[in-house]
């Protein structure tokens, strides 16, 4: 038959079989009674079916009726009785002689000169092994995520005994100063090990930190504070979740400047109060550790221990400033995170530190 003998019909007809046969991707296409007119070459590859027994044959019929599926049902009368774009459906199909198969079909109903004839575009994506692919890697994750978690726990536990075995040692000494040092080791020991604790527990590895810091000052309280109506330890804010690098830095530095606080605030058994209170703003935030003692001595001369010095070094590492403030009575530490806020910003820190700055005045032993 010559070109010139084919009705424009004809030759639309064969173009769109031909583009459907010769299509990369599988395809069927379905006139209104479902029953495939042609189907794409990858559609017989993937689906083992021979391209001559496919045309003429309803689509509920493949494979012995294996293609009768509700799922299938479902998407093509929605295709053929509604004016919208069906959603994909995921339907698992059970084959001959072939493993249960996890397919996405999506379905269209063709809009074109000839409105009668009725026809229906199917494509179908055999993602079985993407599926189990996927579903390896979640497995694999979640095995990390707990062997992780088990590590982290041994890891509190052999910490709390670190701290146990310090304690005791300090308990055991008659040199002031040498208790005073391995207290300060015990404390500084309890505090990584109640956020290795948390984190053990923690299903994404971030911290939420009202509390880690409750649990870290509860830690501190029951070692240090020997009469809790005497000295209350309070904390207050800290709605929020921070990394866990973040958070041992801050915990190290709250357990600096509580203990410190414990040691010099309240001389010959005076009353009183510790807050801990930590406040995001957006990517800025805010850490204050005040006490009501007797505040800082302004006659006093400066002094720098070792607590100030890790106090500030951990500071750097958050990129924040310290100051430290006398508010009548008592005293108040601030580590400051500050960045200008944009509107696309998360809270990160900052691409450059703050410097650690203090009072020209006044005593600070930490």
């Amino acid at each position: 038959m010559s070109a010139e003998k084919l009705s424009p019909e004809d030759v639309a007809l064969s173009l769109t079989l031909a583009i459907v046969t010769s299509s990369p991707a599988p395809l069927l296409l379905l006139d209104g009674q479902l029953t495939i007119i042609a189907a794409s070459t990858s559609f017989c590859s993937v689906f083992g079916a021979d391209p001559a027994q496919l045309k003429g044959q309803p689509l509920y019929a493949l494979d012995g009726g294996k293609w009768d599926n509700p799922q299938l049902r479902s998407l093509l009368s929605a295709t053929m009785s509604s004016d919208g774009t069906p959603d994909a459906h995921d339907i698992d199909l059970q084959l001959t002689r072939r493993p249960v198969r996890h397919l996405i079909v999506q379905a269209r109903r063709l809009e074109y000169l000839d409105l009668e004839q009725t026809r229906i575009l199917v494509a179908v994506s055999d993602v079985t092994e993407a599926r189990a692919d996927a579903t390896l890697k979640e497995a694999a994750v979640r095995e990390n995520r707990v062997l992780l978690q088990e590590v982290r726990h041994r890891v509190a536990n052999s910490l709390q005994i670190i701290a146990s075995v310090l304690l005791r040692n300090a308990r055991a000494t008659t040199s002031e100063e040498t208790r005073g040092h391995l207290q300060n080791a015990h404390h500084r020991v309890m505090s990584v090990a109640a956020l290795e604790r948390l984190l053990s527990t923690s299903k994404d590895g971030g911290i939420e930190v009202h509390t880690y810091f409750t649990r870290l000052c509860e830690s501190i309280s029951a070692s240090m504070i020997g009469d809790v109506d005497q000295i209350s330890l309070i904390v207050e804010g800290g709605d929020g979740v921070v990394e866990a690098r973040v958070s041992v830095s801050l915990g190290l530095i709250v357990t600096e400047l509580v203990i410190n606080a414990l040691k010099y605030a309240f001389p010959d058994g005076r009353p009183g109060k510790i807050i801990v209170d930590y406040n995001f703003h957006g990517p800025n935030w805010i850490l204050c550790v005040r006490d009501d003692g007797v505040g800082m001595p302004l006659t006093a001369p400066i002094r720098t221990g070792l607590g100030t010095s890790i106090v500030a070094a951990l500071a750097g590492q958050l990129h924040a400033s310290v100051e430290i403030t006398s508010k009548h009575p008592g005293t108040q530490v601030s580590i400051t995170h500050t960045r200008i806020a944009l509107a696309d910003d998360e809270p990160e820190a900052v691409s450059e530190p703050l410097t650690a700055t203090r009072p020209a005045s006044g005593a600070m032993v930490i």
